[in-house]
């Protein structure tokens, strides 16, 4: 049977993850995995985090199951940390637990084949690169709506706008909730104000990728456009993740939110949902969405989260600021200072692949082939060393 096929295309992520792993340089600095890292280089577990399994492990007294739709608990916290007091009708949603941000947007995508098989799903250029695949797998076809201008390092809105105006009912955008990947630029509230009303206008159905919740300005601020989405729209689906801003990235937790016109809709709706999931991995594992939970519905656990959160969020903004400054006081020019106005994990510096190609070899400076580095994967002691590395590559 096996003979049939054929060798599948290598991941380049894990690819260059094994490329960094073998280099013996002292010097050489990882900029292409998508994980927060202290100033160590360490990606920590957070403190609220340790509590919260300390208090899991003790009072922990059943290894039984969970149920299709996961812990409870868990479910009901993240859509009180999503919705917030944005007054969205919730007799109108449903939420399933999902192994991982990947996970909950597979589940969404295979419940779109099943609403309306074959669909399209228009994703920003660019996307992250794992929302093609996933989308296809699914049955469902790929378009693109433009986003992000190479020339002015940000969102193209207006031609942005103009496309989603021309969607219809049978389509759905994927929008990244905040903190866009792998661009780093977003959506001001104002313009999150005419998508919901371009969406409301056409009847495209809105699917939020929302990965990184309080990495971009804030849980509140990073919160808006879903907020405003769900609050315009008859339907619409979230993928939550857990990952980053809880630092569960090997505990895979996430979350598959919809929105459906009426209780009854989404009763039947969720019915889909679960089946999907019964057919796959039957029923969630448990430990992120514990963790998760018991520091929600703790206020001193979810106020030392928080302060956390904000301390990793504001140690990005300062690298990105350090990054920018330190180019400008080298070049004389702007051009590098979209990367201090950008926001979350990720900025796409507009570096050819020949030039990444001369970063790795000649620096061990590692970032995917399209010049998307990881923020917080800077090197602080470094930054000087790394303005230079980029001016000569662009070079």
């Amino acid at each position: 049977m096996f003979e049939t096929l054929t060798k599948a295309p290598g991941d380049k992520i894990l690819a260059l993850m094994g490329e960094y792993a073998a280099d013996t340089r002292s010097s050489k600095v990882d900029l292409g995995v998508g994980v927060y890292k202290d100033e160590q280089g360490v990606t920590p577990v957070m403190s609220s985090v340790r509590k919260a399994e300390e208090r899991i492990l003790a009072n922990e007294k059943t290894k039984t199951y969970l149920g299709i739709a996961g812990n409870k608990g868990f479910g009901a916290a993240v859509l009180d940390l999503v919705l917030g007091n944005s007054g969205v009708n919730r007799s109108r949603i449903r939420i399933a637990q999902a192994p991982g941000g990947t996970g909950s947007l597979w589940i969404l995508m295979q419940l779109i084949n099943r609403a309306r098989p074959g669909a399209a799903v228009y994703v920003s250029d660019p996307t992250w690169a794992n929302h093609n695949p996933i989308a296809i797998n699914s049955g469902l076809k790929v378009a693109t709506y433009p986003y992000f201008d190479a020339a002015t390092r940000a969102v193209k809105f207006d031609a942005m706008l103009a496309a989603l105006d021309r969607l219809t009912t049978e389509d759905v955008v994927l929008l990244h909730g905040c903190c866009h990947n792998p661009t780093g630029a977003n959506l001001t509230h104002e313009q999150w104000d005419k998508v919901a009303q371009s969406l409301v206008r056409t009847g495209a159905l809105p699917f939020i990728d929302l990965a990184y919740l309080g990495f971009g300005d804030g849980i509140e601020a990073d919160a808006y456009g879903t907020r405003k989405i769900l609050s315009a729209v008859p339907e619409a689906l979230v993928a939550f993740s857990g990952s980053k801003n809880f630092g569960l990235y090997r505990e895979r937790i996430g979350a598959a939110i919809l929105l459906a016109r009426s209780p009854d809709e989404a009763d039947v709706t969720n019915s889909q949902l679960l089946n999907i999931i019964r057919g796959a991995y039957s029923q969630p594992p448990d430990h992120g969405a514990e963790i998760i939970r018991t520091i929600l519905e703790d206020a001193s656990l979810r106020a030392e989260w928080e302060a956390e959160l904000a301390q990793m969020r504001n140690r990005m903004i300062a690298l990105r600021e350090k990054l920018a400054s330190a180019i400008r006081e080298r070049s004389n020019s702007t051009d590098f200072d979209f990367v201090a106005e950008h926001r979350g994990m990720f900025s796409l510096l507009g570096l050819t692949p020949e030039a990444v190609e001369h970063l790795k070899a000649e620096n061990g400076v590692y970032m995917t082939s399209d010049s998307r580095i990881n923020v917080a994967g800077i090197p602080e002691e470094r930054v000087g060393d790394l303005a230079d590395a980029f001016l000569a590559a662009a070079r």
